[in-house]
């Protein structure tokens, strides 16, 4: 759990689902009032207990709120797994803009949260203040694909806390080779929850798969149906920082140098020992956070 302070907040999508956010405020008298806030998008699985390191680094000197998609956390589930899609997430933080009536955000970008973040550049430019998209870019590559889907939606459970850091060691290991048992726990406190029948399970809906298990990969790694290159260079004219996980199977560091040529001006920092996806708790990756967030009028 987060040492900060924050609020359960609600906003409502089109489709009547009632979403939820943590909302860490900024310090009274701070002196940065004119600061846009902190915009956290999870990754696919994920909710907004993964940006817990954010707030420890950020809140009080930056307002963050960290987001959960449909689904996912405290957010109600669809009533149509269909939905459950990148251009869905869009519309539905399109929507919380207007309702907490925010010009702008300084959006990080998890995973699924990037991708998202760059259907948004398309969308609403406007409303971009600064963008960090962590381990993704516009080229998925197959291996980490296929390895998600062989996860996603599996909906096993588990008797106790250590039980389920004992499974994300098993499963997560190579993405984080150094991390100790403790570590493990700290992550499974994050991404599971404790049910009304006494089991921890992964906190989301099992049926966030089924649109994501349906979709073929595409020639190349893209994404079907999505052309995400345009929506990347829309991210162009404002502070642009992408992370990368040394040991990512998911976004390589071809496409990470594809995209420094498309847009000279972003910085690309490679979080070393770590895959997909960095915490955000390295020294490196709060480090280039920090950078980031000073380029921030």
């Amino acid at each position: 759990m987060s040492e900060s302070e924050y609020e359960d907040r609600y906003w409502e999508s089109a489709d009547g689902l009632k979403l939820h956010y943590r909302d860490y405020p900024r310090d009274a008298g701070s002196g940065h009032d004119d600061r846009p806030p902190i915009l956290c998008l999870p990754g696919l699985t994920r909710n907004a207990r993964d940006f817990e390191p954010v707030a420890d680094a950020f809140a009080g000197e930056w307002r963050v709120i960290c987001a959960e998609f449909r689904g996912r956390g405290k957010s109600d589930y669809a009533k149509d797994p269909a939905t459950y899609l990148p251009p869905q997430y869009a519309a539905d933080m399109l929507a919380f803009f207007e309702q907490t009536e925010i010009d702008r955000a300084v959006v990080i970008g998890t995973s699924l949260g990037g991708l998202v973040t760059m259907l948004l550049a398309m969308a609403a430019p406007e409303k971009l203040a600064g963008v960090v998209l962590n381990d993704i870019g516009p080229v998925i590559e197959a291996e980490g694909l296929e390895r998600i889907k062989d996860y996603v939606g599996q909906g096993r459970s588990f008797p106790t806390w250590m039980h389920a850091a004992r499974e994300l060691q098993a499963s997560s290991g190579d993405a984080y080779p150094d991390f100790a048992i403790s570590d493990f726990l700290k992550l499974a406190k994050r991404s599971m929850c404790l049910c009304s029948n006494g089991r921890i399970q992964l906190d989301y809906d099992m049926k966030i798969a089924e649109p994501f298990a349906a979709a073929d990969n595409g020639a190349d790694g893209e994404l079907p149906a999505f052309d995400l290159w345009p929506a990347f260079r829309a991210l162009a004219g404002r502070p642009l920082l992408t992370l990368r996980g040394e040991l990512s199977d998911l976004f390589s560091a071809d496409t990470l140098a594809k995209m420094q040529a498309e847009i000279p001006d972003m910085e690309a920092v490679t979080v070393p020992r770590v895959g997909h996806v960095p915490t955000l708790e390295e020294p490196a990756a709060r480090a280039a956070i920090a950078r980031l967030l000073a380029k921030i009028a």
